[in-house]
């Protein structure tokens, strides 16, 4: 450029103030120190590019959970929706069954009720033989108590009235569970210590009155037992009630300032459809990430609740239910990443990435003259479509990004049924553009010339 420059004509001195002529190697110093600018800019544009884009892959599975647990914890709606499924899983019906049936049957003192009928049959006169047979009731009358328990509290646990009950108390227990995660107040679902508990008196309640129903009058003497289970206990529960309350504090922000740094990553870069491809494929290894820390926190979560506190699968349940939208959010944000990175690849320069939009602007253009030969010709709406297309397809593509980001809580369906529509619409443009009659295609002949 320097050698074709010196060759020429002098340009003037940029200042323009004395209007004086640069020689040659004034204008190759001049181009020299414009080059060492422009490379210096783009140096720092990509280092600060760079930067924004670290600080966007570390934001975005933060910001993952962030909104997953703000959404979890302050939507009553979304939190039912999360708990609800547990009641009806057969693992935890079976647990609590378990548990309510050895609570109960604790409570009943038999030895005391096989001591009274000894006594009652001696007091009568009954043969001494029938009297010391009385005295080996102890076993088979604890267990036809624990059958009779074990049968009734089933009934209770398995019934719809039940889980119309769980999601009632849940319902009306949100309030509880925002106190346990923050660490304050007391409700269905608390921090006893370092334990996480579930208060289960709704169950106890339903259980002492079908009970009685059945004829078991002794259920109403039955003292107030302890009507909680324990979850799961952990050393590190106000650490993790700390870090929950920040980051739903958060919740509401760190969405938007991730998306906010990948923007600022993609226009910082030089080369900015390159920069959102590294992105859309940086933030899906990301939320790959984090469903591995998922998988790893479930498997140090079962093996830190022994069997006795809650059995392995019901345990299993209970974590895979509460996590379950988290899950599908990572998931959806990974092929929304993919979505992305494939878009702006099929946008770029490359041999593959022509012969795609080559293809299909054949089939748009064979269709068009399909319906032109059929006698449909879209005259200057497909004149302006054809005129405008970069304008529409941007349109088209914004639509759908703004109508996944208003969506409330998209899936994988979400995503698809939206980039299905996005390319139904692009696909229609493209035919109708296609199909305006020789008036556009000359009218497009002649807006290409210079």
């Amino acid at each position: 450029m320097a050698s074709g420059a010196a060759s020429g004509p002098s340009r003037p001195d940029p200042s323009g103030e004395s209007g004086h002529v640069l020689s040659a190697e004034e204008h190759a110093e001049y181009e020299r120190l414009r080059t060492a600018s422009q490379t210096r800019r783009r140096r720092l544009r990509c280092v600060a590019a760079s930067v924004l884009l670290v600080l966007t892959l570390v934001l975005a599975p933060l910001a993952a959970v962030a909104v997953w647990v703000h959404d979890t914890v302050t939507d009553t709606g979304r939190y039912v929706q999360t708990v609800a499924p547990l009641a009806s899983a057969p693992a935890v019906q079976n647990a609590l069954v378990n548990r309510l049936t050895d609570r109960v049957v604790a409570q009943v003192d038999v030895p005391s009720v096989t001591a009274s009928v000894t006594k009652l049959l001696a007091d009568n006169g009954a043969p001494p033989r029938v009297v010391d047979a009385s005295k080996a009731l102890t076993g088979p009358l604890r267990s036809a108590v624990q059958t009779v328990v074990h049968r009734t509290i089933d009934r209770v646990v398995t019934s719809d009235a039940f889980q119309q009950a769980w999601v009632a108390s849940n319902r009306r227990a949100q309030s509880a569970v925002v106190g346990m995660l923050t660490g304050e107040g007391q409700g269905a679902l608390k921090a006893e210590g370092d334990t996480v508990q579930l208060d289960i008196g709704v169950v106890v309640d339903q259980v002492q009155k079908r009970l009685v129903d059945a004829g078991f009058k002794q259920a109403s003497a039955i003292p107030q037992i302890d009507r909680s289970v324990t979850l799961f206990r952990t050393d590190e529960l106000h650490k993790a009630q700390n870090a929950m309350r920040l980051l739903d504090i958060a919740g509401t922000w760190l969405p938007v300032l991730t998306l906010a740094a990948a923007a600022a990553a993609v226009w910082a870069a030089p080369a900015h459809r390159v920069m959102l491809i590294v992105t859309s494929l940086g933030v899906g290894a990301m939320m790959i990430v984090l469903l591995v820390a998922l998988a790893v926190v479930r498997r140090v979560y079962l093996d830190s609740v022994p069997p006795t506190t809650l059995p392995p699968d019901a345990a299993s349940v209970i974590f895979d239910t509460f996590v379950r939208f988290l899950r599908d959010s990572a998931r959806t944000l990974i092929v929304v990443s993919v979505i992305t990175a494939l878009a702006a690849y099929l946008y770029g320069p490359s041999r593959a990435a022509r012969a795609v939009r080559s293809t299909a602007q054949r089939g748009a253009t064979a269709a068009g003259r399909g319906l032109i030969r059929a006698g449909v010709d879209t005259g200057h709406g497909g004149q302006w479509l054809a005129a405008h297309r970069s304008w529409t397809t941007g349109v088209t593509i914004g639509a759908g990004a703004l109508a996944l980001v208003l969506w409330n809580h998209p899936t994988v369906g979400v995503v698809a049924l939206v980039l299905l529509l996005v390319v139904v619409v692009l696909a229609v443009t493209g035919v109708l553009a296609a199909a305006t009659g020789p008036t556009a295609t000359v009218g497009r002949a002649d807006a290409s010339t210079p």
